[in-house]
């Protein structure tokens, strides 16, 4: 994204007008760009959207609805302006440590995800609904229009992403308040709570999804990600184990495609052709194990007559 959108970004922001203001990249995120703004003495973070992120399925009006009903909770950051037709959002600056795989591969913060989860998943009602099966459809379309290339045998796999949505939906639990998208990035420690930042594919969803999601992206063993569901419900739960564990595969699975598709439309310099293809083996060696089929039957077996 050119400097020129940068500046323009900043000279649409009212609560800057008339302030010397100092801008600089920050790392991360592969959708959007985001930016460190320093303005009277105080930071901000501003973002700017990627190209053509409809494709993604990306609302943003949901984005920011969602982002301002999470800090409430102070869960998430505070939404400071929203520059309507460049969709630039302001947000509260969260100082502290942004984790990573390695800072959350712990039963201490095992323990600090759950209680996010919980003040996140209380946040009063986001804007509409997020659907992983659902969205890998909508992907499949776009792959489809777009020409977008995918792995060989993704669709032969779908009968098996059919049979995980049954067995997900066996037990399923009210929809609440989801990220959908937990990234490690996305988790940054105050120093006293985890926060969560980036509501971009945010959604009311089924409550396991999210630790599910975390527990891939963290690449927590089977004895965090018994801790992380344990330490959410509040006692160890077979079934609800399995769930979340299903719907970590889904992450890959569901993941492989918006890899692909950033992979086409994507201006970020990152190797998505690496990152689809490695969530999409990992989801082929998981399929192929003997703990999937023990999933499918611990999240089914208590709705058994």
């Amino acid at each position: 994204m050119s400097a020129i959108r940068v500046d323009e970004a900043v000279a649409r922001v009212s609560m800057w007008k008339g302030e010397e203001v100092k801008v600089s990249q920050l790392s991360g995120g592969l959708t959007n760009e985001n930016y460190l703004v320093q303005s009277a003495g105080r930071r901000y973070v501003m973002r700017i959207p990627g190209r053509s992120t409809d494709l993604l399925s990306i609302d943003r009006a949901n984005e920011v609805y969602n982002t301002k009903a999470a800090a409430t909770t102070g869960i998430g950051p505070q939404v400071l302006e929203h520059v309507p037709g460049l969709d630039v959002l302001v947000l509260e600056f969260i100082p502290g440590a942004t984790m990573s795989a390695r800072t959350l591969q712990s039963r201490e913060m095992a323990v600090r995800m759950a209680a996010s989860f919980h003040r996140l998943h209380g946040s009063p009602r986001f804007l509409k609904d997020f659907d992983m099966f659902r969205l890998i459809e909508y992907y499949l379309g776009i792959v489809d229009e777009h020409e977008v290339t995918i792995p060989d045998g993704y669709r032969d796999k779908l009968p098996v992403v059919a049979t995980i949505e049954r067995a997900v939906s066996a037990a399923a639990l009210p929809r609440v308040p989801c990220h959908n998208d937990l990234l490690c990035e996305n988790f940054i420690d105050d120093g006293v709570t985890l926060r969560i930042v980036d509501y971009e594919l945010s959604g009311n969803n089924d409550p396991c999804f999210d630790p599910g999601n975390t527990a891939q992206e963290a690449e927590l063993d089977a004895d965090l990600r018994a801790a992380l569901c344990a330490e959410y419900f509040g006692r160890e739960d077979a079934q609800q184990l399995a769930r979340m564990n299903l719907f970590a595969l889904m992450s890959d699975v569901g993941w492989t495609l918006w890899g692909a598709i950033q992979a086409k439309i994507s201006t970020v310099e990152f190797d998505f052709a690496g990152y689809y293809t490695g969530r999409w083996e990992r989801a082929l060696e998981v399929i192929g194990s003997a703990r999937f089929g023990v999933w499918l039957e611990e999240a089914t077996a208590q709705n058994k007559v």
